[in-house]
Formats: structure tokens, C-alpha cells, sequence
């Protein structure tokens, strides 16, 4: 089976946020998904339509972490005080309806056809990158307010 650099990224992202190391400052492990979301973003344009089914099986995969970091970062907002609860509740709804949003751009991926494939390739990309760095904006943001 060829692997591909974004199934890699995505195992070292899912890694990362599992496994976090203490030892390292918010600023250091945000350097780090930076540059996997930037290295995942620029493998996204490598598919072609003859690996859409790959594409679609991998791009679950990332979407499915994506809404695992949704889900401890809320984790972490409902055992916060109730300030921080009432700035980041919506910070976190909005999260929550952008990757909904990318789950149904993930959906036309899957039906798309070879003349409609890059361009909706490529409004995926946009999506993706926009959540994750969202989330990765969200995580900073819970970091600053809450002390390590």
C-alpha cells in the first residue's frame, strides 16, 4: 500500500494532540501544528481525481481529529470558570459550524466528478485550512486564559 505524506501528518498531528508534551511552551506545539497543517494543506493538492476515494478516506480521518480537538478543547472550556465559559462557548459553537460545514464539502468530494474535482478539491483545501486554524487560534486563546 503507497503511503502518502498526509496520512503521515495526520498520525503525527493525532500523536501530538494526544500525547502532548508538558515540557514544551503553547507557542512551540503551535509552531508544530502550523507547519502540519501547512505540510497537510500542501498534500491536498497532490491528489488527483484517480485517488479521490483515498483523498475522501484521509480527509475523514483529519475531519474526524478535528472534531476530537473540538471536543477537548470544549472539555477544557466546561471545567473553566463561568467567564471564560460565556467567551468561549461561542468561540467554540462557530468552530463547531465550520466543520460541519467541511464535512459537506467533504461530501461533494465524494461525489464529484473529474471536471468539478479541483475546484472542489480546492475549496476543501480553503475550508480546512480556515478550521484548523481556527482551532489552533482557539487553543492559544484558551492557553493565554487559563494557566498551565
Amino acid at each position: 500500500m503507497k503511503k502518502h505524506p498526509l496520512l503521515i501528518t495526520f498520525i503525527s498531528a493525532a500523536s501530538f494532540v494526544v500525547g502532548c508534551d508538558k515540557e514544551k511552551s503553547t507557542a512551540q506545539q503551535l509552531d508544530k501544528i502550523q507547519a502540519e497543517t501547512k505540510q497537510a494543506a500542501q498534500d491536498i493538492k497532490e491528489y488527483t481525481y484517480t485517488q479521490k476515494a483515498e483523498f475522501v478516506k484521509t480527509m475523514q480521518a483529519q475531519l474526524d481529529a478535528l472534531n476530537q480537538d473540538l471536543d477537548r478543547l470544549g472539555a477544557k472550556i466546561e471545567s473553566s470558570s463561568d467567564q471564560i465559559k460565556a467567551e468561549a462557548k461561542p468561540k467554540l459553537q462557530a468552530l463547531r459550524d465550520e466543520a460541519k460545514k467541511l464535512n459537506a464539502q467533504l461530501d461533494e468530494a465524494r461525489n464529484a466528478t473529474e471536471s468539478t474535482w479541483d475546484s472542489i478539491k480546492a475549496g476543501f483545501k480553503k475550508a480546512y485550512d480556515a478550521t484548523k486554524e481556527g482551532i489552533n487560534q482557539a487553543r492559544q486563546w484558551m492557553s493565554d486564559k487559563i494557566a498551565p
